[in-house]
């Protein structure tokens, strides 16, 4: 048995495990695909809403982090490394501050590591699809994939104009695409 043989081998095991947990579980992927395709929805209707709220949401988190770390630093003074626990709770006092004060600036900043985030999501879902690939409907994975590297395309080339608003309508239509896809694969395996 040559390499390639042992690679499609352990290809066809990992998607029968696949295969067989989908028709095990096929009612909790329909109700992730239907829960996402509700917040895709909710976040195309009010796309500035959702961006304001993701900014401020996640200033809060660094904030509340940023007071724990800070905390403990003053509590552990003598423990190796205070400087730096110190900085890295300050930094994310500012960082928090910064999103809940100016929501605007923050949602300039998250969009271009959405973009990030949506070009690494694509690979990762193409990467899945393709592992898939022999099962039906696989290509709704993998289409979900290439529409969120086309995402993360547009959101890179329309960074400072749209900032404002096309986090939450390209997260929205993300969220819905996914759930759409879980929906069909789900729908497909139900026993």
């Amino acid at each position: 048995m040559n390499k390639f043989d042992g690679i499609n081998a352990e290809l066809k095991h990992m998607q029968q495990q696949i295969q067989d947990y989908l028709q095990i579980h096929w009612r909790l992927f329909l109700a992730e695909g239907i829960f996402f395709i509700f917040l895709g929805l909710c976040a195309i209707v009010v796309p500035q809403f959702f961006t304001t709220a993701i900014v401020v949401f996640l200033g809060w988190i660094l904030l509340f982090a940023g007071m724990v770390h800070v905390s403990r630093s003053f509590v552990f003074q003598n423990m190796p490394g205070f400087g730096w626990w110190l900085f890295m709770g300050a930094l994310q006092v500012v960082v928090g501050l910064l999103f809940i004060i100016k929501p605007v600036a923050g949602a300039l900043t998250l969009t271009m590591l959405m973009t990030m985030f949506f070009a690494l999501e694509g690979v990762a879902k193409i990467s899945v699809a393709l592992m898939m690939r022999p099962l039906q409907n696989w290509g709704f994975i993998l289409f979900s994939g290439v529409t969120a590297l086309v995402f993360a395309l547009i959101i890179w080339m329309s960074w400072s104009e749209s900032a404002h608003w096309l986090l939450g309508l390209f997260l929205g239509i993300n969220m819905v695409f996914l759930g759409w896809s879980l929906v069909k694969i789900s729908l497909l395996h139900k026993e």
